[in-house]
C-alpha cells in the first residue's frame, strides 16, 4: 500500500484522466520515479526559498522551471485572475513579479487571454529539447495539480 499521500493524489488524477484502475495507474507512474522526481525538485528549490519567498531568480532553465512549478502552486487551477491579482500573488514570492508572470506564461503554466490569466487546462506538451530543460517533477506533479488534485499553497 502506498503511504505517500501526494503520490496517491497523482495516481487518482491519472485514474480520472485515463479511466485506469488504481493498480494500473500506480504501475504506470512508478513510485520510484515519483520519489526521485520529488527529491530532485526539493534539491533544486530548497536552497532558493526562504520564508516562502525566492531569494534569487535562478539563471539555469531547469532550476528556474522548478521554481516556477513551486510558484504555480499558489494559484487555483481553473480560476480566472486579473493581471493585478496575478501580480499580488507573485509579489508574495519575489519583487520582480512581471518577470515571474512572463516566465509562467512562457513555460505555458499560465495562459493569458483578453487581459485575464488562468492556469493551463493541461500540462504542456514538451519537445525533446524542452524536456531536458524542465525538472521531472513537472510530469509527475503538474497534471494532478491542473486537474485540481492538490489544493493551492497559501
Amino acid at each position: 500500500m502506498t503511504r505517500n499521500s501526494d503520490f496517491k493524489q497523482v495516481v487518482r488524477a491519472r485514474m480520472a484522466a485515463t479511466g485506469e484502475s488504481y493498480t494500473a495507474a500506480r504501475a504506470a507512474l512508478g513510485q520510484e520515479a515519483y520519489d526521485a522526481a520529488r527529491a530532485e525538485q526539493e534539491r533544486l528549490v530548497g536552497r532558493l526559498f526562504s520564508g516562502g519567498r525566492i531569494e534569487r531568480v535562478p539563471a539555469r532553465r531547469k532550476v528556474r522551471a522548478a521554481v516556477l512549478l513551486e510558484v504555480l502552486g499558489r494559484f487555483e487551477p481553473g480560476r480566472d485572475y486579473s493581471e493585478p491579482e496575478v501580480n499580488e500573488v507573485l509579489l508574495g514570492v519575489h519583487e520582480d513579479f512581471a518577470y515571474l508572470r512572463r516566465e509562467l506564461v512562457n513555460y505555458r503554466y499560465l495562459e493569458r487571454a483578453d487581459g485575464r490569466y488562468r492556469t493551463a487546462a493541461h500540462a504542456p506538451t514538451r519537445s525533446a529539447l524542452e524536456r531536458q530543460e524542465v525538472p521531472a517533477w513537472e510530469a509527475h506533479w503538474l497534471p494532478g495539480f491542473l486537474a485540481g488534485a492538490f489544493p493551492p499553497e497559501r
